[in-house]
């Protein structure tokens, strides 16, 4: 892995919040990713399962963790499966975790080689009364391809059918929502990689360059400072491209006047970032776009200071359509009769301003949390108002990952990340 060892004490915290939650005699099993095979020989990258790494740390495939904390004896508390290495593996694809690097990464004592592992569930089975399976019930999640876990959930239902079933989601959805301080600072490595090649856009962007040439400037910095690259498919869109709102083809060039919307960020370890910018391509914003453009930049300051314990997601919501809906009469863009005949399933903002401002952000870009429970400090979340004009042919958004305290506005991991109109054009001209 390109990032530094992260210290095992904060998957030994991860994990005891988990085995915590866990309903007596209960068993839990976190499977790794697969391998996805895209023709012939050839594969995609290994990305791992955020779950397991969550609770371990381990970053490669074909590995499972179990827990149990009621097993009769304290070695069977918590088990980590590995693929045995060898040397023959070590030229062919690399090193892979030996049991003594495992105990490092993890602070899992023992370590078992993969070809046991049915044999070992089988002996803690008997003593257990119900499996924890990890399905996938991000509000966002669509899943058409069976993964490892699935084929796992499975495999053991029909092996164990007299065994109960829990979920581990609504257990993860919680913790993994609230951070510890050490991946705060990984998510904060992740935005200031993100700052880093930001910066390196702000003097390289000039008329008739392609998006794609901004593309591959952000992953060369991203690369070079130990990320693996982007943590989304990246948004480089000129023009009226930025009123697509996950516009990815990245193939335009970009015209002079106009103004480019960057949506991406940088992943560090496995924990992302999520930065919006909007750049005019000439270096200088005219004045109705600077008009618009302060506009998003006053919603989304007044959107962060509501960020404090307590908030509810939905009220919250409501409550930035306000800001925005008196952002857009400013701009001449609605007015008072829009306002008025409006449809509350679909306000009139929601012409300008279609999606949500905040989402929780974490391990995924899209982060865990269960949106219809009050905010707590130390959640990260974005703030990304936008408004799109496509009459106009622009459209702009501005982005932030901030994180929670407990008392006060929220923590801004891109407070060095230019932002205010001035600053933007004086870095484009210096």
């Amino acid at each position: 892995m390109k990032y530094h060892q992260i210290d095992r004490d904060l998957f030994i915290k991860n994990r005891a919040k988990f085995m915590a939650q866990m309903k007596p005699k209960s068993v839990a099993v976190f499977n790794s990713n697969d391998i996805y095979p895209v023709s012939a020989d050839s594969t995609l990258p290994f990305a791992q399962h955020r779950d397991i790494f969550y609770l371990s740390g381990v970053d490669q495939e074909e590995s499972i963790l179990l827990l149990f904390p009621d097993a009769p004896y304290e070695h069977q508390r918590e088990i980590l499966f590995l693929k045995e290495t060898n040397d023959h593996i070590a030229v062919w694809e690399g090193e892979k975790l030996t049991k003594e690097r495992a105990l490092a990464v993890t602070g899992i004592k023992n370590v078992i080689w993969l070809q046991d592992f049915e044999k070992t569930l089988f002996e803690l089975m008997t003593h257990s009364d119900t499996l924890y399976i990890n399905t996938n019930e991000h509000y966002r999640a669509t899943v058409e391809t069976e993964t490892r876990e699935a084929r796992f959930v499975k495999w053991w239902k029909e092996k164990y059918p007299a065994h109960a079933v829990a979920k581990s989601n609504p257990i993860l959805q919680r913790i993994r929502s609230v951070k510890e301080s050490e991946e705060i600072d990984l998510i904060q490595e992740a935005c200031n990689i993100t700052e880093k090649g930001f910066r390196r856009l702000l003097s390289f962007v000039k008329p008739n360059v392609m998006e794609y040439e901004i593309e591959a400037e952000l992953i060369h910095e991203f690369v070079r400072n130990r990320s693996k690259g982007f943590a989304y498919t990246p948004i480089i869109a000129s023009g009226n491209n930025a009123n697509v709102l996950h516009y990815i083809e990245n193939n335009q060039q970009c015209n002079p006047g106009d103004l480019i919307l960057l949506d991406v960020g940088a992943e560090y370890a496995n924990y992302s970032s999520d930065m919006t910018r909007t750049i005019p391509v000439s270096g200088k914003f005219s004045d109705r776009q600077k008009a618009v453009y302060n506009a998003v930049l006053n919603v989304k300051k007044e959107a962060t200071k509501m960020l404090v314990p307590g908030t509810l997601w939905k009220q919250y919501h409501i409550e930035v359509g306000k800001l925005m809906t008196s952002e857009l009469l400013g701009l001449g863009l609605i007015d008072k009769a829009d306002v008025q005949n409006e449809n509350p399933e679909w306000p009139a903002y929601k012409k300008y301003f279609m999606h949500g401002t905040s989402h929780h952000m974490g391990l995924d870009t899209h982060d865990y949390g269960i949106l219809t429970e009050p905010m707590q400090a130390n959640m990260v979340f974005t703030v990304e108002p936008g408004i799109y004009i496509p009459a106009e042919g622009f459209g702009i958004r501005l982005e932030d990952d901030v994180v929670i305290q407990e008392t006060g506005e929220p923590f801004n991991l891109m407070r060095n990340i230019p932002i205010e109109v001035d600053e933007i054009e004086s870095l484009m001209h210096t």
